[in-house]
């Protein structure tokens, strides 16, 4: 027999609850009870092997979903002060997606991960050696690497939280800059690749020169970090009816901003496709370039 105590009722509760859901046959010896006055979950010694085995399973799984969001939530609450549930959502998705493996640029700074298995390890060899153990005491002292890397998980995604809100704050305010601005140009085509060149209705590059010269000096003084002249800067100048971006990565940052900015504005086309229309227009009329 072996016994799980718990030191907090609900926790019991959740567990019990959530092995009831995760074990597909339940032992007609009643293996598992719950003694709620007791907070402890038993599961019998005369189990079928399989039966336990799906026992181990749903008790890793219990740590690492159910009582590992329940910890992520309290890191943000008593550690960081997030008490707003939606705050703590946006925070918690970017936390998931990390785990998912959605965000390499992100899980770089954290070195390698608690995985899975090392829990599992430790779950097998608890439930070995042991009759009885405490849960509270299995997390605090077996687990303590994983406690403290959801801290660390916390963090980063706070530090990320805070930046996507201050980028969101500055589209806000550009898309707020360019409402009402007459175009200087109606259809402009951008080629961004190794360098980003600009180009007129009929295909003509704009050179750099000119495009120092129609960039509106506000933007450079009221926002000098985050507004470039090479690229931000003349298209909210210019303020385009219509831009086709011309690239073979349509998933870089700085086109990400300029979609988020001029939003329907921007059309998406392939890279090699503004090469062909200029060397046609080019043998009618040659680019002086820049």
């Amino acid at each position: 027999m072996t016994e799980i105590v718990f030191r907090n009722s609900d926790d019991a509760q959740k567990f019990y609850d959530h092995l009831q859901k995760c074990v597909t046959e339940m032992p007609d010896n009643q293996a598992i009870l719950l003694f709620e006055d007791q907070h402890i979950v038993k599961i019998g010694a005369s189990s079928p092997i399989n039966f336990l085995d799906q026992a181990k399973n749903a008790f890793v799984e219990f740590i690492t979903t159910v009582m590992r969001d329940e910890w992520l939530k309290a890191i943000l609450i008593k550690q960081y002060f997030y008490r707003d549930p939606l705050e703590q959502q946006q925070i918690l998705e970017i936390i998931y997606s990390i785990l998912d493996g959605e965000r390499e640029d992100l899980a770089t700074f954290l070195g390698k991960a608690y995985d899975k298995a090392k829990i599992q390890e430790e779950v097998d060899q608890i439930f070995q050696n042991q009759l009885s153990f405490s849960f509270d005491s299995f997390i605090k002292f077996r687990l303590r690497h994983y406690r403290e890397e959801l801290e660390n998980y916390v963090k980063l995604a706070i530090d990320e939280y805070k930046m996507e809100q201050e980028y969101q704050m500055f589209v806000q305010t550009l898309r707020e800059f360019l409402k009402g601005r007459e175009p200087m140009i109606r259809i402009l085509h951008l080629l961004i690749g190794e360098e980003i060149s600009f180009y007129n209705e009929s295909f003509q590059k704009i050179k750099r020169g000119e495009l120092a010269e129609m960039i509106d000096r506000r933007l450079l003084v009221n926002h000098p970090v985050y507004v470039d002249s090479a690229s931000i800067a003349p298209l909210l100048s210019i303020a385009p009816a219509e831009i086709f971006l011309y690239t073979t990565d349509p998933e870089k940052p700085l086109i990400r901003t300029i979609k988020n900015i001029f939003e329907e504005r921007v059309s998406i086309r392939p890279f090699q496709a503004l090469g062909e229309k200029i060397t046609w227009i080019g043998t009618k009329q040659p680019d002086k370039g820049a």
